[in-house]
């Protein structure tokens, strides 16, 4: 029986044993499982926080791109104007929205325009205009007042300055000024700068645009304004010609009168040079015969009468005169010295 009963006791302990350990063992998944309870109730809160932050974050968030405005508004009403690039903060909506405002330049284009000169003839003129909105708040909220940040009505406003400005610069200007065969008479930059000063007062002032520059696309004529055109032209060219040929033909005559003159002065220098040489020439020679006769008078009268006989006498000349008479009577008395008594053949020779 000691036996049976301590099997017994034995059998009793060991299974009590295991029904603890099946007690520890039911306790562990419970726990886990209230844990897991408690991560899902509070994970489920902070994904939700975490969700609402971001949006709030990206409601209250504004980028402000290069090239751009950005205007905040507090129930329509602009309250800050935001030009730097990069990221600034604002109330969520619906306190506070935003309105981009680009920034960016732009061109327009006038159209052909029929405008008068001061000459009161017709053109066609068709111009552009570069504008944008300056990066300046005053401004930016005159634009948004203005076209309710449209460019294109914005655009379409300032065509419609850019033609009654053309009207109005064009008539202080001829068409001479506009239209010219000489590039130094031409003043188109003038006429374009004019226009810019007009329009850029009116479009600041109005819309808040600011106007960077103005150009001339086209000028054209008219049918009557071309003919009037290429009559001045013709014009202007007949009178420069006359101009040149009116130059040409003084510039000849003063060659002329130049060449007259010189020629005058030569003449009167060559004869007085010629009077002064002859008459240097006749004192010389008078010297030399006044020499001549004081050392031979007899060979003296010979030789002036023989000279005196070559110039009366030529090749074809034949003169009937007395022998007896000057100067022919050397050829029949010879020289004076001749007349003496040893002489008595030359007389014989003479009969």
């Amino acid at each position: 029986m000691i036996f049976g009963h301590h099997h017994h006791g034995h059998h009793h302990g060991h299974h009590h044993h295991d029904h603890g350990d099946h007690s520890g063992h039911e306790s562990e998944p419970g726990q886990d499982r209230r844990q897991q309870g408690l991560f899902a109730r509070y994970g489920r809160f902070a994904v939700a926080f975490v969700i609402i932050a971001a949006a709030v974050a990206s409601a209250c968030a504004v980028l402000v791109r290069p090239g751009d405005a950005v205007v905040v508004t507090r129930f329509g009403d602009p309250i800050h104007v935001l030009t730097a690039p990069g990221v600034a903060w604002k109330l969520p909506a619906p306190f506070e929205s935003t309105i981009d405002v680009d920034l960016r330049l732009r061109t327009t284009s006038s159209g052909l325009q029929d405008v008068g000169t001061r000459d009161g003839l017709r053109i066609l003129v068709q111009a552009y205009v570069a504008w944008q909105v300056p990066a300046e708040p005053d401004h930016i909220r005159q634009f948004l007042r203005a076209v309710r940040n449209q460019p294109d009505v914005a655009a379409q406003q300032l065509r419609s300055f850019v033609g009654s400005s053309l009207e109005i610069t064009a008539a202080s200007l001829d068409l001479a000024d506009l239209i010219n065969t000489d590039p130094a008479k031409v003043q188109l930059a003038t006429l374009e700068s004019r226009l810019r000063e007009r329009l850029d007062e009116q479009a600041l002032k109005v819309y808040g645009v600011t106007v960077r520059q103005v150009g001339i696309e086209r000028l054209t004529l008219p049918t009557e304004t071309l003919n009037a055109t290429i009559a001045r032209m013709r014009a202007e060219r007949e009178t420069v010609a006359a101009e040149r040929q009116a130059e040409g033909r003084r510039a000849a005559a003063e060659i002329a009168s130049n060449a007259d003159r010189d020629a005058r002065v030569l003449r009167a220098k060559a004869k007085q040079d010629a009077s002064e040489l002859e008459a240097k020439s006749r004192l010389e020679a008078a010297d030399i015969y006044g020499r001549t006769y004081s050392s031979a008078p007899e060979l003296y009268n010979l030789l002036r009468s023989l000279d005196t006989l070559e110039t009366v006498v030529g090749d074809n000349t034949r003169l009937i005169l007395r022998t007896d008479a000057a100067p022919f009577r050397v050829l029949v008395e010879g020289p004076p010295n001749a007349a003496t008594p040893g002489a008595q053949p030359a007389q014989g020779s003479r009969q």
